[in-house]
């Protein structure tokens, strides 16, 4: 797992230093976020806000699997040369899953892409969003976890 960590890391810092155009296709997105993959398919509202050029947050309330999956991101995103609209983002956060008798604590690595559709206000987002579970005396590690986001833009 850390040659994972180390690996994503280093394509961070490699994105980092060689983007420098303008990104942020538009300033808040609210709409359906689905988060899919190994295990429970999850369903429900999701956000995100840009708070800079570079830097957004997002945040997802998600129902499925006889649970509720609470989350929040930060990403940095930046736009992709001659791909109007088209932006990708490198971020993460930490994700609390409740349920009948407990609740689960994981934090989540993503990578994806984002695209604003020219002269509608719509957004459409995927990606990849391994889940590390930290739990007691215990850790797992799920990479097979991908997110899609519908959303409406102002």
């Amino acid at each position: 797992m850390k040659k994972l960590f180390t690996i994503l890391g280093c394509i961070a810092l490699f994105a980092l230093s060689t983007t420098n155009v303008k990104a942020q296709n538009y300033k808040t997105g609210l709409g359906l976020g689905i988060d899919f993959g190994d295990g429970a398919t999850l369903v429900g509202p999701s956000i995100r806000h840009h708070f800079s050029p570079k830097a957004a947050i997002q945040g997802d309330v998600l129902f499925g699997g006889n649970s509720t999956v609470i989350q929040g991101f930060i990403q940095y995103n930046s736009s992709i040369r001659g791909a109007k609209g088209l932006d990708w983002y490198l971020g993460g956060g930490p994700s609390v899953q409740l349920y009948d008798g407990g609740s689960n604590f994981y934090l989540v690595p993503m990578v994806g892409l984002d695209y604003k559709f020219s002269g509608a206000p719509l957004a459409l987002a995927l990606d990849w969003r391994p889940r590390l579970y930290i739990g007691d005396n215990n850790s797992d590690f799920n990479a097979g976890r991908f997110g899609l986001g519908f959303r409406y833009t102002f």
